[in-house]
């Protein structure tokens, strides 16, 4: 798809995507409904996506590039690894907390997909899960975690602790300051990843 033939409205489409398939679900979500929340006609849709999926995949393509590339410039500002952790964790939250729609989609549509569209999924992830194996290697190199950790599970129960406590954010309503979290986060994982004395 040539989406260089007008950002805007690709971007008009991506930002209504994520309103249309937070309110009614990923299946519910036709294109018509995702056309007049962006105000365009039903076939300017396929001008720029295939179908539903690509829109989905495109989504998130867009906004979780998005998301790793400021994650990235912020993280790289700072030398101290458990400050570049903290970053990381804050803007995960942050981010999320800013936009409801994008956080429902994110956290409980995405997982409902067909094993080909979270295949997809997963190569932008890739991006994600790079910077923080780089976090937990600064961290290495400056004698502040472990050296024998296994980086693979390290990675996981990082991201994994993130995207559960965002998901149990989401199951409550919101009713609580997802920011707020973001200390208690630090402390938990800097002690299990911590060299011990």
């Amino acid at each position: 798809m040539n989406t260089k033939i007008n950002r805007p409205k690709y971007n008009q489409i991506i930002d209504a995507a994520v309103k249309v398939i937070a309110e009614n679900g990923y299946h519910a979500s036709q294109v018509s409904k995702i056309a007049k929340q962006a105000g365009v006609a039903d076939g300017t849709i396929y001008l720029y996506f295939k179908n539903k999926e690509d829109i989905l995949v495109s989504l998130f393509q867009e906004k979780m590039g998005d998301f790793i590339s400021k994650i990235e410039k912020a993280i790289e500002k700072e030398t101290d690894a458990i400050e570049k952790l903290r970053l990381l964790i804050s803007m995960h939250f942050n981010q999320l907390a800013e936009d409801h729609h994008l956080a429902i989609v994110t956290q409980l549509e995405l997982r409902q997909s067909s094993k080909e569209l979270r295949l997809k999924i997963n190569e932008v992830l890739k991006g994600y899960f790079i910077m923080i194996d780089q976090v937990v290697s600064a961290g290495i190199d400056q004698g502040l975690f472990q050296s024998d950790l296994n980086n693979k599970m390290v990675r996981q129960m990082i991201f994994g602790t993130l995207d559960e406590i965002v998901t149990n954010w989401i199951m409550k309503d919101h009713k609580y300051d997802l920011v707020q979290q973001v200390d208690e986060v630090l402390e938990l994982i800097v002690n299990g990843l911590a060299v011990k004395n």
